[in-house]
């Protein structure tokens, strides 16, 4: 079965091909420059910029696949969660696609689409495992079982720990995306230079709110010597920021595959290319017992391999869109409609 998948949900155009279980292409093109200036994304920029970009993006996936339109047995597409806009772009896209090549059309919420991104490399992990999606929007720890079962154990009341990452590193002048150049200053700190909160809320919920606003509280404090300060240990004060969101997803993970008895965990989305949070959770593996499984690093970020992935799942079980899907921007995780 060859797939073409398409993922435009926020600010990267993306397409791919996957053909029964290997990935043929893998094409992203990201906007973070056209946004940087911002300080994040802005949904209308992102918009025009899925129209100018989506065509090209979806020929270089088939070049690089090595495949034309006619190799095609299906189209896979995000229909949420994300931006409107965004998701407008892409769903419309591949609607006229699918219908002009009388193919299948089939709608994969983005946040499956990371769930099932560690079957893109291997071993992937058996159902059910345990999985936390970290994302620039999402912060989820759910139990993925068989047939599409979703059962979600807690999420953020607030800010996405991806979320945090970007705003703290407006905070300390890093530019955007925040994560990626936090990560790499914190290689360089000290992660008990200062000691930022670690919030949980009830069960498996979480919080970064609150950390992220001890962040500005601390800079604010610092006065006239904030410019010394930061000259001297922006790193550390990334390194501590940065431990404080690993401890807290970390211990969420630990206290959940206790609980559970999960005997494999999966970390997916943006945030699991963090090396700190991605070395921390081998070592709770190690300790805890339990099998880690994470994304290679072309499949952390938003992707559209992920997406044709858990298109090609949906379907073997039999699932394809109607001409009335729509975009759907608050999306949750669910199970699909007919699945028993």
């Amino acid at each position: 079965m060859t797939i073409l998948g398409i993922e435009t949900s926020c600010d990267d155009t993306a397409a791919a091909v996957l053909v029964d279980a290997d990935v043929r292409s893998n094409v992203i093109s990201s906007q973070h420059d056209i946004h940087a200036e911002f300080g994040g994304v802005v949904p209308e920029l992102a918009s025009r910029n899925h129209q100018r970009l989506i065509v090209p993006v979806v020929q270089q996936a088939l070049r690089d696949a090595d495949c034309t339109a006619d190799d095609l047995d299906a189209v896979a597409v995000t229909y949420g969660p994300g931006l409107p806009g965004s998701l407008m772009v892409g769903l419309t896209f591949a609607k006229a696609f699918a219908r002009g090549r009388n193919l299948p059309l089939v709608g994969v919420n983005h946040l499956e689409g990371h769930l099932y991104s560690v079957d893109l490399s291997s071993p992937a992990p058996p159902r059910p495992y345990l999985c936390l999606v970290v994302s620039g929007g999402h912060t989820e720890l759910v139990r993925v079982g068989p047939n599409f079962e979703h059962s979600v154990l807690g999420a953020t009341r607030d800010d996405a720990a991806g979320e945090a990452f970007d705003k703290v590193a407006q905070l300390l002048d890093l530019g955007y995306p925040g994560g990626p150049a936090i990560d790499r200053l914190a290689k360089m700190g000290d992660p008990a230079f200062h000691d930022f909160p670690r919030s949980r809320l009830d069960e498996y919920d979480f919080s970064f709110s609150g950390l992220k606003t001890s962040v500005l509280y601390y800079l604010r404090d610092l006065g006239e010597e904030k410019e010394d300060v930061l000259k001297d240990h922006r790193a550390d004060i990334c390194a501590s920021f940065q431990q404080a969101v690993v401890d807290v997803l970390v211990g969420a993970v630990r206290d959940a595959a206790r609980e559970t008895g999960a005997e494999h965990v999966a970390i997916v989305g943006g945030v699991s290319a963090n090396s700190a949070l991605r070395a921390a959770i081998e070592e709770a593996a190690d300790e805890d017992g339990f099998e880690v499984y994470m994304p290679e690093m072309a499949y952390c970020m938003d992707n559209a391999a992920m997406i044709a992935r858990a298109g090609a799942m949906h379907l073997q079980a039999g699932h394809a869109a109607g001409a009335t899907l729509d975009i759907q921007p608050r999306l949750r995780l669910e199970k699909p409609e007919g699945v028993s």
